[in-house]
């Protein structure tokens, strides 16, 4: 199935979620060569744009082999965001996503990310000046609500479709939640039922199973993955397979988790040289290898490692 969101015509339903310290483009062109169908950047400060933050350039490269890609950004002024978001709008993304949902605490304390779902009207003004500002699509991505007092992911949905929202994701746990708990689905369902504009459902999707009973119960119209497809960017495609077929390839042998995490470590070093694209390379081999037979002495051995073939050489070392 294909997906419109505004004038861009997604091949699939199947998004990779925003992630920082995690999506970067390495990271996304694996996801997208295993099958997911969008790709979103990390979070980009609108601020960082505006002050021309060093760290913000890598933020925004995308590379065309990953396309569509979505670029997020985070801010709480109106103003700033639509001038930041007209800025970027002749890169190389194809729709513009505004994060609502994010719950780490230095961004709450300025207001924004999932700060901004205790103003409904705030969200409003800085969706109609975004969408006004650019030709491309503009999403959000929002929370059930900020804390069990304030459930209010159906009132913000309906005001950001009416001030041209194209689409909207739902992770359906409060701010006060972060990641724990359970993601009630229900308030998925919900928004679906209260706008015209496609939904987006994320939240405990970590197995192909999850997805099919995440669009049975929610009705939703597509799906992000995030946390799940950590170490796991064939999660897509299983989905997918599953989601065609009613079964799916198991999660590949050692083998052929050594070729994705070299594979992944030299698109890293390319990108970010080898310096910092090793050492952002330890998290990864801790993902991948998690849960296989002494995983846990590779995963404080990779923690030593400084260059791609030491790294080559540990792989090999733990397969023999």
């Amino acid at each position: 199935m294909s997906l419109l969101i505004g004038n861009v015509e997604i091949k699939g339903n199947l998004f990779l979620g925003p992630m920082a310290g995690v999506t970067d483009l390495p990271f996304r062109i694996l996801c997208k060569e295993n099958g997911a169908d969008l790709v979103c950047t990390e979070m980009v400060s609108a601020k960082g744009i505006l002050y021309q933050n060093k760290n913000t350039e890598s933020l925004l490269t995308i590379a065309e082999e990953e396309r569509p890609a979505a670029v997020q950004l985070f801010g709480s002024d109106p103003e700033i965001i639509a001038q930041m978001a007209k800025k970027i709008e002749g890169r190389n993304f194809d729709i513009l996503d505004i994060n609502m949902g994010c719950p780490v605490p230095k961004v709450v304390k300025n207001g924004e990310g999932s700060a901004l779902m205790k103003n409904p009207q705030l969200i409003g003004e800085i969706v109609n000046k975004v969408s006004k500002a650019i030709n491309k699509p503009v999403t959000i991505k929002i929370r059930s609500g900020f804390d069990p007092s304030c459930i209010n992911a159906v009132e913000v949905a309906k005001i950001a479709e009416a001030n041209g929202a194209a689409a909207i994701t739902v992770h359906p746990r409060t701010r006060e939640q972060f990641y724990h708990g359970k993601s009630d689905w229900d308030i998925i369902r919900q928004v679906k039922e209260a706008v015209r504009i496609p939904v987006i459902g994320s939240g405990d999707v970590v197995t192909p199973e999850d997805a099919k009973r995440m669009l049975e119960q929610t009705n939703c119209d597509g799906i992000m993955i995030a946390r799940g497809a950590r170490g796991n960017p064939w999660l897509f495609k299983q989905i997918k397979s599953y989601l065609e077929k009613g079964e799916y390839e198991p999660k590949p042998d050692f083998s052929q988790i050594k070729d994705t995490i070299l594979r992944h470590a030299k698109l890293a070093v390319e990108y970010k040289g080898e310096y910092t694209g090793i050492r952002e390379m330890r998290k990864h081999v801790a993902w991948y290898t998690f849960g296989y037979p002494q995983s846990a002495k590779l995963r404080n051995k990779v923690n030593e490692i400084e260059n791609l073939v030491d790294l080559k050489h540990l792989l090999e070392e733990y397969m023999n």
